[in-house]
């Protein structure tokens, strides 16, 4: 066999190798137990015609050997007469070497195993060497080439269903002159894009990057769209902060975090960026001058472009399944309505109430609690306790009190009037009224009254009697 055709044939051994392993990789994922992995061992084998008894022997031989173990027989296996009669002893032992190490060279490896006593000094050469271990499936790029592609295996993903998971993340957006004096301001994109179809279920610029606009974000989108399984973001501040996360969870959504540089992981999320920049580029050449302008185009671009374009990651996922797909492609737009997977929308008070603030303030003297540098009015009872107040961050000017064994009521703004009083404003549950009436006097009218019946009464029965002994 020629050279070329020696080189060809690893080639396709090497090729063929890497095609089995990422056919095994789903099995390889840890925390799976055996009835799932079982399941999904069958389902591969399903959707690529091959048998679980073949998945079996690519696992065992993966167990045995990696990556090696993937590679095809060589029938033509002889040992050249130049070589050391325990070279497969020797081979091994470099394999073993480049494992523990991947980076180690070939001439490391025989000083180490001259070192040990292995093999005698100068017997063993470092062409001859590395072409074996190359065979074997361990030279220095079939590692960084099994490493990439476990990574790639493991990281990359795609839920079969619409809703199972909702990506988030925030892109810095064109600024704008919305500032003070018309001073630019830098805008920011906050976005939520359905894991399966690609589709964008919330997505708008906003003049800052604050922990709020992710929370507006997803109360959108479960407004419109209703509840999903699990959230997927990075481990920006804004998305481990404890407030979204618990308003999530009050919903019974997953939060997931992507591990530190990972980018395969949430390319979804910045493949879609890519197409936020083609936007950005075109919004520069009308000069916008609001945010709110901004915004209507944008939504104007999703409506009419990005939604209706066909999608190769679609198209991806559906051929990595064996799946036709048609000719003209499928857009986010088409996959999100085909998807069999129903919407489950929750009542709109269960989901204001999961992203509403909670915090606690002590009433003051005056019935009054303060928040935000303003003075709210609440009752006079409460003077002295500490109460909870609940709000939307999107109109926090309406607060919400609570109190145990009290019904919420909202607290209502202290108005200041045109005029100063030497004596301080009272709430107006505390002010003094103009009555219509005296009270007291009434009450005493009603006495009275009641007291005349009852001497009467009383004269009249002892008349009675008297005409009686008469």
């Amino acid at each position: 066999m020629s050279t070329d055709d020696t080189f060809i044939k690893q080639q396709w051994q090497d090729q063929e190798a890497l095609h089995r392993f990422q056919l095994i990789s789903p099995l390889l994922q840890t925390g799976l137990d055996d009835a799932r992995r079982l399941q999904l061992r069958r389902t591969i084998a399903d959707e690529n015609n091959i048998s679980v008894r073949t998945l079996y022997r690519y696992e065992k031989a993966f167990a045995e050997k990696q990556f090696a173990g993937l590679r095809p027989a060589d029938r033509e296996k002889h040992r050249s007469q130049s070589l050391p009669e325990n070279f497969e002893f020797l081979l091994e032992q470099a394999v073993q070497l480049r494992r523990e190490v991947p980076e180690r060279s070939v001439a490391q490896i025989i000083y180490i195993l001259e070192a040990e006593g292995l093999v005698a000094p100068g017997i063993l050469k470092r062409s001859t060497l590395e072409r074996h271990i190359y065979r074997a499936g361990y030279g220095r790029n079939q590692m960084q080439m099994y490493k990439e592609a476990r990574n790639s295996s493991s990281r990359r993903f795609c839920k079969p269903h619409r809703m199972m998971l909702v990506q988030g993340d925030i892109k810095y957006g064109p600024k704008l002159p919305i500032g003070k004096n018309g001073a630019k301001v830098q805008t920011y994109l906050s976005s939520a894009i359905d894991d399966h179809s690609r589709y964008l279920l919330s997505s708008r610029f906003y003049d800052n990057q604050e922990e709020s606009i992710i929370e507006d974000t997803f109360h959108q989108t479960i407004s419109r769209y209703g509840v999903f399984d699990a959230c997927y973001f990075d481990n920006g501040s804004q998305y481990i902060a404890k407030q979204i996360r618990f308003s999530l969870a009050r919903l019974g959504i997953r939060v997931m975090h992507a591990k530190p540089r990972s980018g395969k992981s949430k390319g979804k999320i910045e493949k879609f960026h890519q197409v936020v920049d083609d936007f950005i580029r075109e919004s520069k050449l009308k000069n916008i001058r609001t945010l709110e302008e901004l915004n209507r185009l944008w939504a104007v671009y999703l409506e009419e472009y990005y939604h209706k374009q066909k999608h190769a990651g679609i198209a991806e996922y559906y051929e990595s399944l064996g799946a036709a797909v048609p000719e003209e492609g499928i857009s986010p737009l088409q996959e999100w309505n085909r998807d069999s997977r129903p919407l489950t929308f929750l009542d709109a008070a269960v989901v204001s109430e999961a992203f509403l603030h909670h915090e606690q303030r002590k009433v003051d003297r005056g019935a009054c609690i303060s928040f935000r540098g303003k003075r709210y009015e609440t009752k006079p009872s409460l003077i002295g306790h500490t109460v909870e107040i609940s709000y939307d961050p999107a109109a926090p000017e309406q607060i919400t009190v609570s109190y145990q064994g009290m019904e919420l009521f909202t607290a209502m703004p202290v108005v200041i009037g045109p005029y100063c009083d030497k004596s301080p404003a009272l709430p107006a549950s505390m002010q003094e009224q103009t009555p219509t009436t005296s009270r007291f006097l009434d009450a005493l009218e009603k006495r009275h009254e009641q007291n005349r019946r009852q001497m009467a009464d009383a004269i009249s029965f002892a008349a009675y009697r008297k005409e009686a002994d008469d």
